[in-house]
């Protein structure tokens, strides 16, 4: 059966892409209390009909959100204390005792390590102390299909001192039933906190989609292709994965030399056995974009491409460089999504999309691909992401979260790129390139304009979410409260009203 291509388009829109650990919230990291309140608002006056996240999932070590010790499960740290101190469960006096750190502009993981399970295991034992809800219960019984297994994950990594769970013992690294009914019996109390701590994520998360879509802005998720190799999804689904029993994988994900790395990008991600997902039906890719559609308006496929061709690197190599090209499974696989996404759309991240079987799979989707403004001004006419190229079907970045700033990459060690940017966009001086791309983006015909609040505000490398080819340091930079002023909004959206990019409410 051909793919019906020509997805209807989008309304002509613009928004922000902020990740919910950016935001200028009490306690070390962004949450989903107050300051994502006070952000919806801000889009709001600001003309904007788009909040852009990044993934939402449980990060382990390296912060990195793409590598989430689950799919379907949400960060605990994203969890508001404010609202736990609302409903009773914490006191202002424990929740001003714990150290999350000290400057508000930076995230310090290990503080939050050490602080934040803390304060949700204070607020476990209160809520157990008042008995279980029939809510909780409903939430628990609704998400069991991946909530069981995560739960235990969990539980298990605490108990094995946090090594992953290839070094587990062989009968519970291999599921063995015996071992399996054995461990969940033994640490009920530390499954019961797990499912806690999600309830609670869901719950807030749930607030704000609601004052979100009473604002009129639509939320836009990230799904990472990929699930991590230290993942509940792997050590419960390992059979859909191109690895042994003992979780060791033959091969992982990675991406060849690019724009961003001369030795290429080594992910580790295990990948796929797309023959045993199609034996399936693709039933785990069903449920989670069915799952991700109750969760946002629209979501992003990062790395797209991987659907129609992946990048396969051998176990154990020191970089990509030896990686090669595999079929993926291409139109199966959008079939499969589409039939489980409703109407949430999906934005496919098809950056260094060249080959041939990419473009025709994308055409055939009717998703729309990706532009990105900072990859524009190698100098060629030709080259897709000048804005005056752009089509309809396409979302149009000022960059992502692994690109530089505007500000920052744009300047002295770029002196080429930085007069053909000036030129191109009618930039006054490199500091001025970033207030001029976002009026070249606007003005473009790209049905939905996204910027990075980095960009909004001119900031330079530091404020930085992600260095693709560095370990530490990544992940990091947060608003500080009342950067986003109000001026700032007047002056976008009266911008989106010349634009035509204002959100037509209801």
């Amino acid at each position: 059966m051909e793919l019906q291509s020509g997805e209807p388009s989008a309304p002509r829109c613009a928004g922000v892409l902020l990740p919910v650990g950016s935001l200028p919230s009490r306690g070390g990291i962004g949450s989903l209390g107050a300051a994502a309140f006070e952000f919806l608002d801000f889009l709001k006056a600001a003309g904007q009909a788009c909040w852009q996240v990044l993934p939402l999932g449980p990060t382990g070590c390296g912060d990195s959100p793409y590598q989430p010790f689950s799919v379907f499960a949400g960060n605990p740290y994203f969890v508001d204390p404010e609202a736990l101190a609302r409903g009773g469960l914490i006191s202002q006096r424990e929740l001003s005792a714990f150290n999350f750190g000290d400057d508000p502009g930076w995230i310090d993981y290990a503080k939050l390590w050490e602080s934040r399970y803390a304060l949700l295991r204070s607020a476990f034992d209160a809520f157990r102390g008042g008995g279980e809800t029939e809510e909780f219960a409903r939430f628990c019984r609704d998400n069991a299909f991946w909530l069981r297994d995560y739960s235990l994950f969990m539980a298990l990594k605490g108990f094995f001192g946090n090594r992953e769970w290839r070094l587990w013992p062989r009968p519970i690294r291999r599921r063995e039933p015996r071992a399996v009914a054995e461990y969940s019996e033994k640490l009920k109390s530390e499954t019961d906190f797990w499912n806690f701590v999600q309830f609670q994520f869901f719950r807030q998360w749930r607030e704000i989609r609601r004052r979100a879509g009473k604002l009129g802005i639509r939320i836009i998720g990230d799904m990472p292709i990929y699930a991590a190799l230290d993942s509940a999804d792997a050590w419960a689904g390992r059979e859909l994965f191109q690895m042994d029993g003992d979780g060791n994988p033959s091969a992982v994900a990675g991406v060849p030399p690019d724009f961003f790395s001369e030795t290429g990008q080594l992910w580790g991600n295990p990948l796929y056995d797309w023959d045993a997902m199609e034996q399936t039906g693709f039933g785990w890719w069903k449920k989670r974009a069915a799952f991700a559609a109750g969760l946002f308006d629209a979501v992003r496929i990062d790395h797209f491409i991987g659907f129609a061709r992946y990048f396969s690197v051998p176990a154990g190599a020191e970089t990509a460089a030896s990686g090669t090209y595999r079929d993926g499974p291409g139109e199966k696989i959008i079939r499969a999504v589409d039939s489980a996404r409703g109407d949430c759309r999906i934005i496919a991240e098809d950056l260094g999309g060249s080959l041939p079987q990419v473009k025709e799979l994308l055409r055939k989707s009717g998703y729309p691909g990706m532009r990105v403004l900072e990859f524009a001004f190698d100098g060629s006419p030709e080259n897709e992401h000048l804005p005056h190229l752009y089509g309809h079907n396409v979302v149009a970045y000022s960059g992502t979260h692994d690109n530089d700033t505007l500000a920052g990459y744009f300047g002295p060690k770029r002196r080429e790129e930085t007069r053909r940017a000036m030129e191109y966009l009618g930039a006054a001086s490199p500091a001025d390139i970033p207030r001029a791309a976002v009026c070249r983006l606007y003005e473009s015909a790209a049905d939905t304009v996204i910027v990075q609040a980095q960009d909004l505000l001119g900031l330079g490398s530091a404020a930085r979410m992600n260095f693709p080819s560095r370990a530490d340091g990544n992940w990091c930079w947060r608003l500080l409260p009342g950067q986003l002023t109000p001026d700032l909004a007047e002056s976008l959206a009266g911008l989106a009203r010349r634009c035509g990019r204002l959100p037509k409410r209801g």
